[in-house]
């Protein structure tokens, strides 16, 4: 049986997704659909990724951390010594969200059954970027505008992506 997983990103419109290996943006409503979706299950990230958190580990999830230092151990966490390691501890019959960072998403992007963009309508000064959602790939299924974020001087989407 093959593996449940989900990309969850919010990008720019140039795909831009975060600088100085933080976010380039704070949406409310962003982070409760992302507690929301990702609630009860595994969550897996780069170590540079991990380390920006506010809270580490995740609470209420499988944090799995990738790195490439063999035999590294970071309390509490699940750790994946390369993509294919990442895969095999992966839950089989629950969904599984990379979330993160850029080089992460690169290697997930061909292997994701499913997207959960949040879509910012405004472009970023950024270092990190998100891969190309190509057209012929993806097909785009749900999709919510947030037109009256106070919180924010920009609009931006909801959208969810299934592999065509």
């Amino acid at each position: 049986m093959g593996k449940n997983i989900s990309i969850i990103v919010a990008i720019a419109e140039n795909y831009a997704i975060g600088k100085d290996n933080d976010l380039l943006w704070h949406i409310s409503k962003d982070l409760k659909r992302f507690k929301e979706l990702t609630n009860g299950l595994t969550v897996v990230m780069g170590k540079r990724t991990y380390f920006s958190l506010p809270v580490r580990p995740l609470p209420n999830r499988t944090n799995m951390i990738i790195t490439d230092v063999e035999g590294e151990v970071i309390d509490n966490c699940v750790m994946a010594y390369s993509i294919e390691d990442a895969l095999n501890k992966m839950d089989t019959g629950k969904e599984n969200f990379i979330i993160g960072g850029g080089s992460i998403y690169k290697q997930f992007m061909p292997l994701a059954d499913k997207l959960y963009i949040t879509r910012v309508h405004k472009e970023f000064d950024a270092d990190t970027f998100f891969p190309e959602i190509k057209e012929e790939e993806w097909e785009l299924v749900e999709k919510t505008d947030v037109t009256d974020d106070p919180q924010n001087d920009f609009t931006y989407s909801f959208e969810i992506y299934e592999r065509k």
